[in-house]
């Protein structure tokens, strides 16, 4: 498994090799030496999560406030996303930036997404199947959004020729500068 850096230190990106032939293929999705090497210590995942989407549903920009702060390891296993992690710890260099990767089923990359960090993706194919493992569990209490078109941010979401399908809580969600971080 290669493991990339990003323009934020502690998002990384990586790449299972993947051993395929004409019945279809093999990959090692998931090896705990190699993430907790990649990341520097020990990293124990709680719950597993998948969710399915249609083109042009965007999700996001969600965390979740310590003590429930949530590091995330993501991947799109059927279509494909565009998947944005955005750094709010306050304290942080990189604090406001943001990393856009893009995650299908054909190049298999997983982006690992510290605590502290604000997450979301957008559907680029007809639907998207989304896994994430989590180093916590979902707390309700603890959830928080920044918005997902905050012109500070701005980040460049692909156009997929629609305008983006939010949930009500997310288009509701606040600009960072007004957003309940910790």
């Amino acid at each position: 498994m290669n493991v990339l850096k990003t323009a934020i230190e502690s998002v990384l990106i990586f790449e299972p090799k993947l051993f395929g032939d004409a019945r279809g293929f093999f990959m090692e999705s998931f090896n705990q030496k190699i993430f907790d090497d990649a990341v520097g210590g020990h990293t124990a995942f709680v719950q597993d999560n998948h969710s399915r989407s249609a083109k042009g549903v965007l999700r996001g920009l969600h965390f979740q406030r310590a003590p429930h702060a949530q590091g995330k390891l993501v991947r799109c296993a059927a279509g494909a996303v565009f998947d944005v992690s955005v750094d709010i710890r306050r304290d942080s260099p990189t604090f406001g930036q943001w990393v856009g990767v893009e995650l299908n089923a054909e190049n298999q990359r997983q982006l690992w997404i510290p605590a502290g960090l604000a997450h979301g993706f957008l559907v680029l194919s007809e639907s998207a199947d989304f896994l994430y493992k989590t180093t916590d569990y979902y707390a309700p209490q603890a959830e928080g959004a920044v918005r997902w078109d905050d012109p500070d941010l701005a980040i460049a979401w692909p156009n997929v020729g629609m305008a983006p399908l939010l949930s009500g809580k997310d288009a509701a969600a606040p600009l960072l500068r007004d957003a309940v971080l910790g």
